[in-house]
């Protein structure tokens, strides 16, 4: 497993759309461990292969350190509740800030698993918004187009100054 570079916003490649995964060999494995690896040095519990400049449509999902990882190839929503909720979103592509996201409570989830079988899942909660979120990045909505242009505004001000205190 390597740590991979992560992309910093604003990376057009955090805007493109991902392509859909038709080979399920021995590189998608290898991805797939690469990118754990990378997401939990981050540290962060959700990443896409766009975060690290490869656009495929695998995601990453591990809620608590080290249990229970979750791989999905290319996954798609195939219903969403009409019950919304409101959750502290942010990015390994954007560290250091955050901000409430709306989205609906509950998903389902059509998508192949690492071997290419085709999987459906029900999700809530934080799972329910870490796949909406990382379905979002593959389709090349990056998490803060979905707020209102001003606090996009005023995140992207924070995250540019949090840029260069670091480096500076």
């Amino acid at each position: 497993m390597t740590i991979r570079t992560i992309l910093r916003f604003p990376h057009p490649a955090l805007r493109s759309r991902a392509e859909l995964i038709t080979e399920f060999g021995d590189d998608l494995q290898i991805l797939a461990q690469d990118l754990l690896a990378t997401m939990r040095a981050a540290p962060g519990i959700g990443i896409t292969a766009p975060h690290l400049g490869i656009l495929k449509c695998l995601v990453v999902i591990e809620l608590e350190p080290g249990k229970d990882a979750r791989f999905y190839v290319n996954p798609e929503i195939e219903w969403s509740s009409g019950e919304m909720t409101r959750h502290e979103e942010g990015s390994v592509s954007m560290p250091g800030v955050s901000e409430e996201i709306e989205r609906p409570c509950s998903v389902r989830v059509r998508y192949q698993d690492l071997s290419g079988a085709v999987q459906t899942e029900e999700a809530n909660g934080l799972l329910s918004i870490c796949l909406q979120h990382e379905i979002d990045q593959l389709d090349g909505l990056f998490w803060i187009y979905r707020l209102s242009k001003l606090k996009r505004d005023r995140l992207i001000k924070r995250f540019d100054k949090l840029q260069r205190m670091s480096n500076g």
